[in-house]
């Protein structure tokens, strides 16, 4: 418990060889743990290496009170079911959408005409999105992220995220109010 504190008081204090020294001695088990619960060796190394970037990120707001080894697996555990749940509601909205008909949801031939225009100004104008702006958009939308989870994901601050989303829907208003 004491070598915990000092060593977390040592990344506290920017010393980047006790970062490494602790980098090096959890990163396989932690990975391995992760991979135990995701069941996906490239997720959980994604995991862990999250894990240290925003432990060496945020090492001044650093507060570890218990061990050190407690810490970093309750955060491996953690991370690794959000993306479980994540996954299964993916996998869930992916399956509901294969089972449904192949038809549009419209009813008429123009309704279904309507729709698929709609569709292809909708996709069009998602295509004409900056590259980031773009992935900020499917993630919230069609991944189902919270702009939080996006911003934590990216390295972007939550106003960044909320300022892409106001203008993406902006422009598909724009477009689609063409289109009406």
């Amino acid at each position: 418990m004491l070598d915990d504190l000092f060593i977390v008081k040592k990344i506290k204090e920017g010393d980047i060889k006790a970062f490494e020294q602790l980098f090096r001695a959890y990163h396989a088990p932690l990975c391995l743990y992760a991979i135990g619960i995701t069941g996906r060796k490239e997720v959980a190394e994604e995991i862990v290496q999250e894990l240290f970037y925003k432990l060496w990120k945020e090492r001044a707001d650093l507060n570890i009170f218990r061990s050190l080894k407690s810490y970093l697996y309750g955060a491996v555990r953690n991370q690794s079911l959000q993306y479980c749940e994540q996954h299964l509601v993916r996998e869930r909205h992916r399956q509901h959408v294969q089972s449904a008909p192949e038809e549009s949801p419209a009813t008429t031939p123009h309704d279904q005409l309507e729709y698929q225009e709609l569709k292809e100004i909708i996709d069009h104008t998602l295509a004409k999105l900056p590259d980031r702006r773009r992935r900020i958009f499917m993630m919230h939308r069609f991944e189902g992220l919270k702009y939080k989870e996006i911003a934590d994901r990216l390295s972007l601050s939550i106003k960044t995220i909320e300022a892409e989303m106001t203008k993406a829907y902006q422009l598909l208003r724009k477009e689609v109010e063409k289109y009406t």
